[in-house]
């Protein structure tokens, strides 16, 4: 992709528009957001001034080629670059392309039993420990916010806070439907069972502006459930915060009853914001019928076949016969291959833009 000059230059403008405002600024909230700007263009700025003194390097390489003395030296490294430029091309048109704004945000994870009984609950705690095992490998801190278990093991539904750099963009693929068919350990006859199993993935974006009014909430506490004994909760510290205009519900089953309500509340913003972020993918679904993530959170994303050892991703067909791995937490390859598909996705929109 020939990337308009035009456009190279209007980042260059405004990256050290916002350089020369920073040094002169006073005011402690312009500062804050001219410094964030600056994080953001940097890396942006970095790789169009690259990209400029590669093609600088080939005009003059271009020239040395013409002396007879100097051709074959200047022609070598000319292919050189040559090679490079492409890819370099790329670097600069993914960095323009329109890009989520939650990207490098952490996240709230959550995991829900489907469709299956015991075995969906079983299947939840699966995937609850494949996320833990992959955060782990990534250096990303999870904490627990809530956790109900299944009769049998695994979990009907559980609730994390992920945090790192980038957790969002990582993970942001994986809301959806997982299934998976296997033979549960109850079953005499040896007789495959498909289950079901939900995740979702929302950004946990710490200075995002979403007004709550205290009459379009109700707050309820009851006792929180435990693995039994001593860790039985014998006080109702739970918190449970319903949003009354959206039905939306966020809970907390700590300890403390003061943490669980800050808990709770951090919660619901993280989900009404997820809610505008859905409406907006929605809209813009038609216009981009590549996207791999469409904000509809009853797609059937991905099936984990363990007669055969394989998982499927349906959304960009593609299949790897490493379910042992890639339940201990080695996601990465499928990972890549989505963010891949994205990116391509930007890439064809950005070309687009240009014609």
């Amino acid at each position: 992709m020939r990337l308009p000059q035009a456009r190279l230059d209007q980042v260059l403008d405004r990256f050290h528009e916002v350089e020369a405002r920073m040094g002169a600024a006073t005011d402690g909230v312009e500062i804050v957001r001219l410094s964030k700007e600056h994080a953001e263009l940097k890396p942006v700025a970095d790789a169009v001034q690259g990209l400029a003194r590669l093609r600088a390097e080939m005009v003059d390489l271009e020239a040395m080629a013409a002396d007879p003395e100097m051709a074959a030296m200047a022609q070598d490294e000319l292919r050189d670059l040559t090679e490079r430029l492409p890819g370099l091309e790329r670097d600069v048109a993914l960095l323009l392309a329109p890009r989520d704004a939650d990207e490098n945000a952490s996240a709230v994870l959550e995991v829900r039993a489907g469709t299956g009984g015991d075995e969906a609950a079983l299947f939840a705690g699966d995937l609850f420990r494949m996320y833990s095992r992959y955060a782990s490998t990534r250096g990303w801190r999870i904490e627990l916010d809530s956790a109900t278990e299944g009769d049998a093991g695994g979990y009907k539904e559980i609730i994390a806070t992920v945090t790192g750099d980038g957790v969002f963009g990582r993970l942001k693929f994986e809301s959806g439907v997982h299934r998976v068919q296997r033979v549960p350990t109850t079953e005499a006859g040896g007789r495959i069972h498909t289950s079901a199993a939900t995740v979702a993935v929302l950004p946990e974006v710490e200075d995002v502006e979403i007004e709550i009014l205290e009459k379009d909430i109700r707050i309820d506490t009851f006792r929180a459930s435990g693995s039994g004994g001593q860790h039985v909760n014998k006080t109702d510290s739970a918190v449970r915060i319903t949003h009354l205009p959206t039905g939306i519900v966020a809970t907390s089953s700590e300890k403390s009853q003061h943490v669980n309500r800050d808990k709770a509340m951090k919660n619901l913003r993280v989900r009404l914001y997820d809610m505008q972020r859905q409406a907006k993918d929605l809209a813009r679904a038609d216009s981009r019928k590549s996207q791999v993530g469409s904000g509809d959170r009853s797609e059937r994303i991905r099936t984990y076949n363990f007669p055969q050892g394989r998982v499927t991703d349906h959304r960009i067909g593609l299949t790897l016969h490493s379910l042992p791995q890639i339940l201990e937490g080695d996601l990465d390859p499928m990972l890549n291959a989505l963010i891949a598909e994205d990116q391509a996705a930007r890439l064809a929109d950005l070309e687009a833009e240009f014609g």
